[in-house]
């Protein structure tokens, strides 16, 4: 029987194995953490955002976007679902395609994932932090809490976003050992920096709102969603997604009221005087600092309403991130995600040159690699 190390208990590692241990191989999962999946089981805010009824490439960010398509065609959406109901789970959407287990819990995914581990008998490994892989006539040497032997490895060791989960980016030295290279890091689906003159006396402040992603007077993106201010920018729904897309220096536009036209904003307060000429149509602490930003000038109050403008400065960083954009170029790997510079090595989810927008699609690239790698495995090596 041959034997598959993977690296990383994560959703890729966790449902690669599952795969793997379902075709008969022997498999052994090393996580550097005390337990499985534990970024997996805070995914969408702590409900379980598996993937989208909306699945494409155009959703995606990569080296190879036709390689991207290819995947998910292999295994998409659909597939997922399928999936996570034959452990014995339900799985809907909501209004906007996301989809998530009926109880709304992720560590139940994980849960589920754990314990088809546990009825096929994997080995894991928890609290294993890998140091090194190296090969030599086929073999493969994983230098943990011990030195052991496989057939073939798999790279699943996460990015470098969310470093409290024990992904802080080491797994790409152990992909540069073997002669591959990594692209440029940054971390997306993060809040945003921005002036703090801009967002002063907001912090707290909640919003659903339209944003829109300025750059060169032209919108590159825009999303409906909540804004939550902080202290160094903003937050919420909208702005995970619209990071994606957002660079240092964009202008970030705020519809505060998307329901509501001008024309209506400046019928209601027509007959209105003062700081209180706001109430019941915004929030009250918003209300006061849109009177203040406006110098006391009630007509500028609806263009203001409509198109709240901040400058992007930066992002919160890798520490407040969801996932990381680049990593191993899909250039450097063959359609089953196996190495072009070493047999038997694989990667997938986040350590390669792919990242989703916010709404499932990061999982379900994890779960898509996964499945192309125990296919290339399955085709390359005996059971």
């Amino acid at each position: 029987m041959s034997k598959i190390a993977i690296i990383g208990g994560g959703a890729a590692g966790m449902t690669c194995a599952v795969f793997l241990a379902r075709k008969g191989f022997g498999v052994t999962v090393y996580e550097r953490g005390e337990r499985l999946g534990r970024k997996l089981s805070v995914t969408g805010n702590g409900q379980g955002n598996v993937t989208n009824t909306d699945m494409g490439a155009s959703r995606y960010f990569s080296d190879l976007p036709d390689r991207v398509e290819r995947t998910l065609a292999r295994f998409g959406a659909k597939d997922t679902v399928a999936f996570f109901e034959g452990l014995g789970g339900l799985f809907l959407p909501d209004a906007r395609g996301r989809v998530y287990p009926a109880g709304r819990q992720a560590s139940a995914v994980t849960d589920l994932l754990r314990g088809e581990l546990m009825r096929l008998g994997a080995e894991i490994r928890t609290g294993a932090y890998v140091r090194a892989i190296s090969e030599r006539n086929g073999k493969f040497t994983v230098l943990s809490d011990g030195v052991d032997r496989a057939d073939a490895a798999v790279l699943c060791a996460g990015g470098m976003a969310a470093p409290n989960f024990g992904t802080d980016g080491n797994a790409y030295a152990l992909a540069q050992a073997f002669g591959h290279t990594v692209t440029a890091l940054a971390p997306v689906l993060v809040q945003l920096r921005c002036d703090p003159a801009s967002v002063r006396g907001l912090k707290g402040i909640r919003a659903d709102s339209r944003l829109f992603v300025v750059r060169g007077g032209e919108t590159v993106f825009s999303a409906r969603g909540d804004v939550l201010f902080t202290e160094s920018g903003v937050s919420g729904d909208a702005v995970f997604r619209a990071s994606s897309y957002a660079r240092t220096g964009d202008r970030l536009f705020v519809d505060l009221l998307p329901d509501v036209s001008r024309e209506k904003l400046s019928s209601v307060l027509a007959g209105r005087e003062g700081e209180a000429c706001l109430l019941c149509v915004v929030n009250n602490g918003l209300g006061r600092a849109l009177y203040k930003r406006a110098g006391g000038d009630k007509d500028k109050l609806p263009d203001l309403i409509k198109r709240f403008p901040l400058t992007v400065t930066g992002t919160l960083g890798f520490a407040y991130a969801q996932a990381t954009r680049g990593g191993i170029p899909l250039a450097e790997t063959d359609e089953d995600f196996q190495s072009l510079k070493q047999k038997g090595l694989y990667f997938a989810g986040e350590i390669l040159n792919a990242d989703g927008e916010c709404g499932g699609y990061n999982l379900q690239w994890a779960f898509s690699t996964a499945y192309c790698v125990s296919e290339g495995i399955g085709r390359c090596f005996s059971r």
